[in-house]
C-alpha cells in the first residue's frame, strides 16, 4: 500500500534527525576538543540552548508547515549561483565564531566577558527562535536558498513579521544567533568574524530583493508598503 504524502515526510524527517544527530555528535567532539576540556560550562549551556530552541521551532512546525521543512533539507531547482557561494562562505564565518569562541573561552581564556552578558545572549537567543519560527510558519516559501519557488506557486507574503521588515528571518538571526553566539561562549575574539557574518547576511537581503523585484510579481509593490528590509525605522 502506498504511504501517504504525509508518511513520507514524516520519514523525512526521521532521516534528517538521524542524519543531524550525527552531525551533532561530531561537531560537539570538534568543539569541545578545540575548547580542550569537557567540563566548559558555557559551551554545554549553548548546546542546550540550540538543542532547545531547535526541538521547539521544529516541533512546531512540524505541526504547521510540514512541506516546508522537507523542501528545506536541498536546495531547490533555480538556486542562485550567488548563493550557493554566499552559503559556502556564511557556513565558515559561523564555524570560524564557534571554532575562535572555543579557543579563547575554552581553552586559552584570551578575553572574558562579564557573567551578565550571558543572560541578554539567552533572551536575544529566545528572540531568534521566536522571530524565525514565526517567519517560517507564515511564510510557506521560506526555504534556505535565494529562487522563485515557480512550481508552487511563489507569491509576496506581507503577514505576520513580514508586515513589520521584509526580512524578518534575517533580522533574528542577526540579532539573536551570530551577535549573540560570542555572547553566549564568552569570547571578545569571535566578535570579529561576527560582525563578519553580519556584513555578509546584509550583502544577502540586497541581492535578494534585487532578486524578488525583478522575478516576483507584486514584489515591487510590498516594498512601498514594508519600506524597510531589517530594521524598523532604519534600514
Amino acid at each position: 500500500m502506498p504511504k501517504s504524502k504525509k508518511s513520507e515526510i514524516f520519514d523525512h524527517v526521521i532521516l534528517k534527525f538521524t542524519l543531524g544527530l550525527i552531525v551533532v555528535v561530531f561537531f560537539i567532539g570538534v568543539f569541545f576538543w578545540l575548547a580542550g576540556r569537557f567540563d566548559w560550562i558555557a559551551g554545554w549551556a549553548y548546546i542546550g540552548l540550540l538543542i532547545c530552541g531547535q526541538g521547539s521551532s521544529t516541533a512546531y512546525l512540524w505541526r504547521k508547515t510540514p512541506d516546508l521543512l522537507k523542501r528545506r533539507g536541498k536546495l531547490g531547482k533555480g538556486t542562485k549561483n550567488w548563493d550557493k557561494f554566499w552559503l559556502v562562505i556564511f557556513g565558515l564565518l559561523f564555524l570560524a565564531i564557534l571554532g575562535i569562541s572555543a579557543l579563547d573561552g575554552g581553552r586559552y581564556q584570551w578575553s572574558t566577558m562579564p557573567a551578565w552578558l550571558w543572560s541578554i545572549g539567552a533572551i536575544l537567543y529566545a528572540f531568534f527562535v521566536f522571530v524565525f519560527t514565526w517567519a517560517m510558519a507564515v511564510n510557506p516559501f521560506f526555504e534556505k536558498t535565494v529562487r522563485i519557488q515557480h512550481e508552487i506557486g511563489h507569491r509576496v507574503v506581507d503577514s505576520g513579521p513580514y508586515k513589520i521588515v521584509r526580512h524578518p528571518g534575517y533580522t533574528g538571526m542577526i540579532i539573536g544567533l551570530i551577535l549573540t553566539t560570542p555572547m553566549l561562549l564568552g569570547s571578545f575574539w569571535a566578535v570579529v568574524p561576527a560582525i563578519l557574518a553580519v556584513v555578509w547576511t546584509v550583502f544577502r537581503t540586497v541581492l535578494e530583493d534585487r532578486t524578488l523585484r525583478l522575478e516576483l510579481p507584486g514584489h515591487e509593490d510590498y516594498t512601498q508598503r514594508v519600506p524597510y528590509r531589517l530594521f524598523p525605522g532604519i534600514w
